[in-house]
């Protein structure tokens, strides 16, 4: 009987072993869409944007293919754990609660945060005497939602949002007064957009790590450590022979 049950336990053991170091033909990436310029749709329907670039260079790397699979924000972590795909790329910040679920790649893109608001805004610094009672625009459940929600929920009235465009359109609308949002996905919606009359107000934030991270990474389940481990040497290998810089300087005008 002993014998028996060590034979059954040593079979589980090597299946657990097996789905540990599953070789993939394909990754799916789960994405949130639209956050340019991280991910969004061109005007033919195409993905693209940095994290998708990156994404399919990565996989290029490693000899796979890469999927895509658009899920919103508010259940991409729970998708993952169902296994609607393989990791998540999707502009993701690496900090100690999200530790608790998935398992990170090294970080990939450390994107500082930032205060957007009407160019003839009275707005000019972001603390709690300029910003109470003001309309203030967040998208819900990402580390900005947390600060703001944190530093001036008990003061402004907080919008909270399924995406930046959505945020965006209000704010075009003039039902915010402030949003806070990546500078580089502020940049792409309100700054550079052809109608948008937009400025930065304060100083670029990316302190404290207990709000903004250690950067964007890579989500995988916390059993896929071999393939975080295949993406963390195709990123380093990206790194090092400049495919890395070329997809950056791409969407990001050469600015680090």
């Amino acid at each position: 009987m002993k014998k028996l049950l060590s034979i059954t336990l040593l079979g589980a053991a090597l299946v657990a072993g097996t789905a540990q170091a599953r070789d993939y033909d394909t990754v799916r990436f789960g994405v949130d869409v639209p956050y340019e310029p991280m991910e969004y749709r061109t005007p033919e329907g195409e993905l693209t944007g940095f994290d998708i670039e990156l994404g399919n260079a990565l996989c290029a790397e490693i000899g796979i293919e890469c999927e895509w699979v658009v899920q919103g924000w508010d259940g991409i972590i729970p998708g993952l754990m169902a296994r609607k795909y393989d990791a998540i790329m999707s502009s993701m910040t690496i900090n100690e609660e999200r530790r608790e679920q998935v398992l990170f790649s090294d970080p990939y893109f450390t994107p500082p945060s930032a205060w957007f608001v009407p160019a003839n805004s009275n707005i000019d610094m972001p603390a709690k005497e300029t910003l109470e009672g003001k309309n203030i625009g967040v998208q819900r459940g990402t580390l900005q939602d947390n600060y703001v929600s944190d530093m001036y929920g008990e003061i402004a009235d907080v919008n909270r949002y399924a995406t930046a465009d959505d945020m965006v359109l209000d704010m075009e609308a003039g039902r915010l007064d402030a949003v806070f949002l990546d500078f580089p996905v502020g940049k792409s919606t309100l700054l550079d957009s052809e109608d948008g009359n937009y400025k930065v107000v304060g100083s670029m934030i990316t302190e404290p790590k207990s709000y903004f991270g250690d950067g964007f990474g890579i989500a995988f389940r916390k059993r896929d450590e071999d393939l975080a481990s295949k993406f963390n040497e195709a990123l380093a290998t990206l790194k090092e022979n400049g495919t890395y810089d070329e997809i950056f300087n791409k969407y990001f005008s050469n600015k680090k």
